[in-house]
């Protein structure tokens, strides 16, 4: 049998074809079965689960995996795809223009907040959801105000104005959420006071995750941090798995649901070009992942994604030993390289192949119960 050798990005593209070919009239024939779950592939998903690695690139994932024993929770996804990830103004993106597109399906500009690319508002898969039979959260590493999370419930002009998007979380259809970035509730210019808002607004808003209580009543909030949470070098722990634990299980309460989680943290260390930071906040994440497939499974109804907004630190990986990972970086921004998109339950099958970052908010629209 002849052999070839072939870069993780090529055996990549060919995983992704292969399964691509699998939701489509061509052939298979001699392509493996993907899994015992594939008769639920096509149905269509009670619950949606969008969970987002920021800044989480191939070379990321195989760090990850790399530290973790050779295994990550990833690897139990049986539908692999590829976004490309260039925003409407530049061939890199940055997180709040990439969070558009998977949250509204608009390619817009660089630091923009649910909004095109002429400012204008733009529903998100969060509103239309939330004010139809769903519920929602928000669960992520950064201020909830930060881009990715404020991409799915916020209309801003900037990234920057996360005193704004604050404000705009009092409208929105947001029934629980975990993140950092209290002082932009309480410690305001404007000397408002959020939190007393949202609590008029039924919000029940907690200080660590410990204090919640396991029967629910009305909406949660908490923060994890006054403004960005801290590292996992720097002690965060298991905090994004347990929030991760606390969301589905307030939200599986409910009928239906849409969620989104976000490692915020893989980027930031990617910017540090710490290869150890990546990995520390990587194998987090992946714990995470771990966390809702364990549900997922046992659901059954529950589609859950998961990918990134962009690659950053050009991120590569040079060899390593018993010292660990000897990692390499080609910039401390973001890379415009495709990201890879992971599936599993139902529907899942149509994550499969190559497109534009916007189509997943289009694939999910395409499965949301209304």
């Amino acid at each position: 049998m002849k052999l070839y050798n072939f870069t993780p990005v090529v055996l990549l593209l060919i995983i992704a074809l292969n399964f691509g070919c699998r939701s489509s009239n061509v052939s298979t024939e001699g392509v493996p079965e993907i899994a015992e779950e594939e008769n639920i592939l096509n149905s269509q998903p009670k619950n949606i689960i969008l969970m987002i690695g920021d800044g989480m690139g191939l070379t990321q994932i195989t760090a990850g995996m790399l530290a973790n024993n050779n295994y990550l929770n990833l690897e139990q996804f049986p539908i692999i795809g590829l976004i490309k990830t260039a925003s409407s103004d530049r061939m890199v993106t940055d997180s709040a223009a990439g969070a558009t597109a998977f949250s509204a399906g608009k390619k817009t500009y660089n630091g923009a907040i649910g909004v095109d690319s002429d400012t204008t508002s733009v529903e998100t898969i969060l509103e239309i959801a939330g004010n139809g039979k769903y519920a929602t959260g928000l669960v992520a590493t950064s201020s909830i105000t930060h881009a990715t999370p404020a991409s799915f419930f916020a209309h801003q002009a900037h990234r920057g104005m996360e005193e704004e998007i604050a404000m705009d979380l009092l409208s929105a259809p947001v029934d629980f959420f975990i993140g950092g970035g209290k002082n932009y509730f309480d410690k305001r210019s404007d000397q408002l006071n959020l939190l007393d808002s949202l609590k008029m607004r039924g919000f029940n808003i907690y200080p660590d995750l410990s204090s919640m209580p396991s029967a629910y009543e009305g909406k949660i909030g908490s923060f994890i941090g006054e403004m960005q949470p801290e590292s996992m070098l720097k002690g965060r722990e298991d905090i994004l798995s347990r929030a991760s634990g606390k969301a589905i299980e307030y939200l599986s309460q409910k009928d239906n649901f849409f969620l989104m989680i976000e490692g915020s943290q893989i980027d930031w260390e990617g910017h540090n070009n710490n290869s150890e930071g990546i990995i520390a906040e990587m194998i987090d994440f992946d714990e995470a992942i771990g966390e809702v497939l364990e549900f997922a499974k046992a659901d059954g109804n529950t589609l859950v994604i998961v990918t990134a907004d962009h690659e950053t630190g050009g991120y590569s990986i040079l060899g390593g030993g018993a010292e660990g990972i000897k990692g390499g970086f080609t910039t401390k921004s973001h890379t415009g390289t495709m990201i890879p998109v992971f599936a599993y339950g139902p529907g899942a099958d149509r994550f499969s192949g190559i497109y534009e970052n916007t189509e997943i908010f289009n694939k999910m629209m395409n499965l949301l119960e209304r």
